[in-house]
């Protein structure tokens, strides 16, 4: 007897996007077997045996995907941006983990004038590739500094002059007297699909795929 397919297998990372993946899986017929938050299980059975949750840092999902190691995966545009999308197939905007790409700076910087006068500015930020093309395109050039956390620090320390993150409320930059200068993108979550997988197990994964789109699009109308 031939071996069974192996399970379809959903990249997600914990967090809000997993928070608020969850309502969609669920308007799909998917739900965890078992709690994450529980258990330290990094592959998550569900209640439809061929079908399995892998939770993996986000930065790390749209790499899951693109090499197999999962069928779909579920990342913030912001974190696709800067991985480049190779070899991924994003067929739905889920509209879910909303938020705001900025440059941001200290209340009392005057950055309109650092444009015009296309001063080199340092900026603080995670995300370099994004920086780098948003202030390329504006013809500016930057120095860019590699940050992992509390990017809110480098301008009150004179570490950098502006910072490229993301907002969501806004609090926490006007809790550290800090504005959002300019709008880079809205960011939102995107479902990510391994093409082979497409190819090889379409007829499992486009139901899912169909099933998990018309569910954001029932939200978004709602």
């Amino acid at each position: 007897m031939a071996d069974s397919a192996p399970p379809v297998t959903i990249a997600l990372s914990k967090g809000r996007i997993y928070d608020d993946t969850l309502p969609l899986l669920a308007e799909a017929g998917l739900r965890p077997a078992i709690d994450p938050e529980r258990s330290r299980r990094l592959i998550i059975p569900t209640n439809r045996p061929e079908v399995q949750l892998l939770l993996v840092r986000a930065t790390d999902v749209p790499t899951y995907v693109q090499f197999g190691g999962a069928d779909l995966g579920v990342s913030g545009k912001d974190v696709l941006d800067e991985h480049g999308g190779e070899g991924l197939y994003q067929p739905v905007d889920l509209g879910i983990a909303r938020c705001r790409m900025v440059v941001a700076a200290r209340a009392d910087f005057d950055y309109p004038a650092a444009v015009a006068q296309r001063r080199r500015l340092r900026a603080a930020t995670k995300f370099e590739r994004t920086a780098r093309e948003h202030f390329a395109r504006k013809g500016l050039h930057v120095d860019l500094i590699k940050l992992y956390g509390s990017m809110e620090l480098a301008p009150l320390t004179g570490l950098a002059d502006v910072i490229v993150d993301l907002v969501d409320t806004g609090n926490t930059l006007k809790a550290n007297n800090l504005v959002a200068v300019e709008d880079i993108a809205p960011v939102s979550a995107r479902l990510v699909v391994n093409p082979a997988s497409l190819r090889t197990r379409g007829a499992t994964l486009r139901p899912l795929i169909d099933a998990l789109g018309n569910a954001a699009a029932a939200r978004r109308a709602s």
